[in-house]
């Protein structure tokens, strides 16, 4: 049985999440058929932690679980770590309805 070192949990997500550390400089596989992506991970990323699959321009869309999970504070490149420092969450939070 092959390890799973990340996870696309849904076609639309433009994120995957690392289901084990994958080091920077990885090229990592996500998707089946015709919408396999290859990225080169440009950053150290932790387990449980968010990478790119696609590009992602500031202001726009982080999507996982096929569902916006916040918004993009900077620019975002294929394979680079999404996390707090370049995604605005839009979930949880007390200060917007």
């Amino acid at each position: 049985m092959a390890l799973v070192r990340f996870l696309v949990a849904d076609e639309r997500d433009n994120v995957a999440t690392a289901m084990t550390p994958i080091a920077k400089g990885e090229l990592v596989a996500a998707g089946t058929g015709s919408g396999r992506e290859a990225v080169t991970v440009n950053d150290d990323i932790p387990l449980g932690h968010k990478f790119a699959l696609r590009p992602i321009a500031a202001g726009g869309r982080v999507i996982k679980y096929g569902e916006t999970i916040g918004v993009a504070s900077a620019s975002i490149a294929p394979g680079d770590h999404v996390h707090i420092h370049n995604v605005e969450g839009l979930r949880g939070r007390g200060d917007r309805s």
